[in-house]
């Protein structure tokens, strides 16, 4: 019902302005986190967009600046499927940066073949929840000092039909690449839940979306079959820019501004799956997370 309800929503703006605020935005070289990158420029913003492919980056940083109007963006490298790339990001933006108001975690890979990061993660949970989860606590201490700020995560509708497999997070003893994004998806917003919380108090916010079916690069991984169903319902999908709309959201609504850890979908509150609101379930993910990342964050 949700969904039917947001069709027919008028559509969001706002014409909030974020001069001499600085945005972190991870994979902003392609689809939505490019288009979230040329909207918050737009709004005045410095803008970092910590992309894998510095080639693609170059050429979306002209765009974002010719679209923009905006000279303070500048690309750095990201890998998130590699933990030392992540620290060594970190490092930078903590030592050049003098502030960070918003995190946008955007980059991810979805129904992609078995594949492990640098680290032994499989590839989706790796990426998507546990390279975001590792930059964040490497930054959070620039963002606490940045407050008011916020912590943006995309996630998708598919976490409804995520589980956490405790047992074998790494798809090791099997893998269905379509249950294995689903629990990279869940895991998002199993994090943002656990990190609002822990936020309490201190002027920083997190919140976690569904952009909608998008026209991505994503796509890329689908079959034969599952690419002609794709585009026989891509008229009644989103383009990147509609895609990129929720993030925006989050990240510069000012009625958001009081709230934290709610899952969003067209620019409005929307429901999660019944494992997506399991406070338990949160805290041992997060658990799981800083063992297997071996941090320490309480």
């Amino acid at each position: 019902m949700q969904s039917i309800r947001n069709v027919f929503r008028r559509a969001w703006s706002s014409d909030v302005r974020l001069d001499d605020k600085t945005v972190v935005i991870t994979g902003a070289n392609t689809g939505i986190g490019k288009e979230t990158a040329i909207d918050l420029a737009k709004r005045g913003a410095r803008i970092i967009m910590a992309c894998r492919d510095m080639e693609k980056a170059n050429d979306a940083l002209k765009e974002v600046t010719e679209a923009s109007g905006n000279q303070n963006v500048v690309i750095m490298k990201l890998d998130l499927s590699d933990t030392k790339s992540i620290r060594e990001f970190a490092e930078l933006i903590n030592k050049d940066e003098k502030q960070l108001n918003i995190l946008i975690n955007n980059a991810g890979v979805m129904v992609c073949p078995y594949g492990k990061t640098a680290d032994g993660f499989e590839m989706q949970i790796g990426v998507n929840h546990f390279g975001h989860f590792l930059l964040t606590y490497l930054l959070l201490d620039l963002i606490k000092k940045s407050a008011p700020a916020r912590i943006v995560t995309v996630s998708s509708m598919a976490h409804t039909w995520g589980t956490i497999n405790f047992e074998d997070i790494n798809s090791e003893k099997s893998y269905d690449k379509k249950a294995a994004y689903s629990q990279s998806k869940l895991a998002n917003i199993l994090f943002t839940r656990s990190l609002a919380k822990k936020l309490t108090g201190t002027g920083v916010t997190a919140y976690v979306l569904h952009p909608g079916v998008v026209q991505t690069d994503l796509w890329r991984h689908l079959n034969k079959a599952q690419q002609a169903v794709m585009w026989m319902v891509s008229p009644f999908t989103k383009t990147s820019v509609q895609g990129a709309q929720t993030s925006i959201y989050c990240a510069v609504a000012p009625e958001l501004a009081t709230e934290s850890g709610g899952y969003y979908s067209d620019c409005a509150p929307a429901s999660c799956s019944r494992l997506a609101s399991d406070d338990n379930l949160a805290q041992r993910l997060w658990e799981l997370s800083c063992k297997l990342l071996d941090i320490t964050w309480e």
